[in-house]
């Protein structure tokens, strides 16, 4: 999609040329944020003391939570992918952004109700782990598929546009 871009005379009389991105493309640009952020995340939260170098987790479930790492990473770059991807139908592209965009974080907004899951390992639930009193990855998560919600009503056609829905 590309940029809107408008002339209006300067002072001088020529032509001033601003770029003003479209809706569409502050879309995408909020479905890439969430991307990169949902591909590096994981590393910055646990590759730490309470993850991947935690000695009371024993290898299995370090297995797992590489799992998890790489996942995002993937995810990550399928999203980009399909944001970026000029080929194909746009709002095919979209919604499969969007859906890539947003498995990460469902699934980790469902993985607190798996039997024995926590939060946070008794030696790290600190009250400095809550914003608001919620735990800082449920905030997390509000945030990342807000921004997922806002890209999905930003890139899809102004009512009364004239364009059809899977063409933005």
């Amino acid at each position: 999609m590309r940029n809107s871009l408008s002339s209006t005379p300067a002072s001088g009389g020529a032509p001033a040329r601003s770029v003003i991105p479209s809706r569409a493309v502050i879309g995408k640009a909020m479905l890439s944020l969430v991307a990169v952020f949902t591909g590096v995340s994981p590393y910055i939260a646990d590759w730490n003391e309470t993850h991947v170098l935690n000695p009371l987790w024993p290898a299995h479930a370090k297995f797992h939570n590489g799992q998890t790492m790489a996942m995002g990473t993937l995810l990550a770059l399928a999203t980009l992918y399909f944001v970026w991807r000029r080929r194909g139908d746009a709002g095919s592209n979209l919604r499969a952004a969007v859906v890539l965009a947003g498995l990460y974080w469902v699934s980790q907004a469902l993985a607190i109700f798996y039997p024995g899951a926590a939060y946070f390992d008794p030696q790290f639930d600190k009250p400095d782990m809550y914003v608001p009193g919620l735990p800082v990855q449920a905030v997390i998560e509000i945030v990342a598929l807000a921004l997922i919600g806002g890209a999905v009503l930003l890139s899809r056609p102004a009512p009364g546009s004239g364009v059809p829905e899977n063409s933005n």
